[in-house]
């Protein structure tokens, strides 16, 4: 029997009368259902976090580092149950499952290195004349109550880097996951419970978006951290009056596999980077561009690992391939593949649709104004084409409103410096695809892709403010 959760309102277990309905994407089956918060609810837990705050500031550096701690390890014990559920609340394959669990306990463990670094810096000011024996002590200080609202695609991880950060900054935070993945984050709060982060610092409330209007509005709310579609982003980057945005939103990610590239390993990249999670990753290959001298050597070792990939009910071990979220995922598919179809693309491979699986796509043969190649899949489907200039194919890899990262597969350090200054994003990789990120590296994206970074360290600074204690030593 599906188990019923209640959400987490400010340290307390609360129940309600409205639901919201998790099913298995796989096979529609109920997954669970979870207690669903209203604008009222949202309001008070904002009105508690900012009670909270009183203390969350006074926390000491090892008093957050042993709650981010503890979390860390409650994860890593129950390592399989978040895996499994996660599987079967978002249709991920149980391996890519597995490897956000493990990242997420990165995350944690990192934001508790990080809170013995909060601190500051000291700084001569004796640099003009009248200013001798003067001395500033700056420091970082929490700024309050944040507001956090997560997306489907990576239901664990990516609220880990909410939360995670507030609390080794000694932060609060209000977090609506989303509405379609709502039970790891509530999993996630059971284990923050058992910490000694005080109660009402932290409240996780499953909510219907029209609902979510005090996370945007409320004056209380100091920063609001974002991640999601592009649209929304900026819809709410226009209503957040005072406080900080920080928007990780879409891409539509390139990789380059220069005729110095290793092949063999580049296109066991490239898959995993294209189909991993079913490409419902904002960093998901999806545009790749081979020089012409390899193109065709490449293109025929990417498609025999293509068609080895086993496309199923993510629970299977052997599946690696789950399904996407819903129907509504499925039918913006389909219509990028009819796109194609009718605008001359060749199919590789793939280009199949089975309820909510899609086999693993390989087009050729694209144009630029192709809707696989125009903008953000968010499925299993990549695009290849011929270049023959590296400053070209950049241009080619800006062609496209996002800016999030790109890939280059080359050891001509002329051209990675080159790229380096010159690809729009906010993050470059070499020798590897675009879906790498190091859960701790400055992440985030230019143009449509957002603004700000994620990164323990570089979601602290966000969260606290800078002051100068400047002292007259005389």
């Amino acid at each position: 029997m599906a188990k019923k959760y209640k959400m987490y309102l400010a340290g307390e277990w609360v129940d309600r009368k409205e639901t919201i309905r998790v099913e298995n994407p796989y096979d529609d089956s109920l997954v669970a259902t979870v207690a669903r918060a209203s604008k009222e609810d949202l309001t008070t837990a904002i009105s508690k976090a900012q009670e909270a705050f009183a203390k969350t500031r006074e926390l000491t550096s090892y008093q957050r580092e042993e709650a981010c701690l503890a979390v860390a390890e409650g994860l890593r014990e129950n390592a399989n149950r978040f895996a499994t559920m996660m599987s079967m609340e978002v249709g991920k394959a149980l391996a890519d499952s597995r490897g956000e669990v493990g990242r997420a306990v990165e995350v944690f463990k990192t934001a508790a290195e990080e809170a013995r670094r909060v601190g500051g810096e000291i700084m001569d000011l004796d640099w003009t004349r009248g200013a001798e024996n003067r001395m500033g002590l700056i420091r970082r200080f929490p700024i309050g109550v944040i507001s956090g609202i997560s997306p489907f695609n990576f239901p664990l991880n990516l609220v880990a880097h909410k939360i995670a950060p507030a609390m080794a900054s000694g932060n609060t935070i209000v977090l609506k996951p989303a509405p379609k993945t709502p039970v790891m984050a509530l999993m996630l709060a059971e284990l923050i419970d058992q910490t000694d982060y005080p109660k009402g610092a932290i409240s996780v409330l499953p909510a219907a978006n029209e609902d979510s209007s005090p996370l945007i509005e409320d004056e209380r709310i100091r920063l609001i951290s974002f991640t999601g579609s592009d649209a929304v982003g900026w819809w709410i980057k226009e209503r957040a009056r005072k406080a900080r945005v920080v928007l990780e939103l879409g891409g539509n990610a390139g990789a380059v596999i220069a005729d110095d590239a290793d092949l063999e390993f580049a296109a066991e990249r490239v898959v995993k980077g294209g189909f991993g999670s079913a490409g419902q990753s904002c960093i998901s290959v999806q545009r790749v561009f081979v020089h012409e001298k390899v193109y065709e050597d490449f293109v025929k070792k990417l498609v025999a690992r293509t068609r080895k990939l086993k496309v199923g009910n993510p629970l299977d071990e052997k599946t690696d391939v789950g399904t996407l979220v819903d129907d509504r995922a499925v039918e913006k598919t389909k219509a990028i593949l009819d796109d194609a179809r009718e605008n001359g693309a060749e199919f590789l491979t793939g280009g199949k649709i089975k309820g909510r699986l899609v086999d693993p796509t390989i087009l050729t043969n694209v144009k630029k104004s192709m809707k696989a190649c125009s903008m953000e899949a968010f499925a299993p489907l990549i695009t290849v084409q011929k270049y023959k200039s590296f400053k070209k194919v950049v241009d080619d890899l800006n062609d496209t409103p996002y800016g999030l990262q790109a890939g280059i597969f080359t050891n001509r350090l002329d051209d990675v410096f080159y790229a380096f200054k010159h690809v729009e994003v906010g993050g470059l990789v070499i020798n590897d695809v675009p879906t790498f990120r190091a859960d701790h590296q400055p992440y985030g994206g230019i143009k449509d892709s957002g603004i700000g970074r994620e990164g323990m360290r570089y979601a602290i600074e966000d969260m606290t403010e800078i002051k100068i204690l400047s002292m007259n030593l005389r």
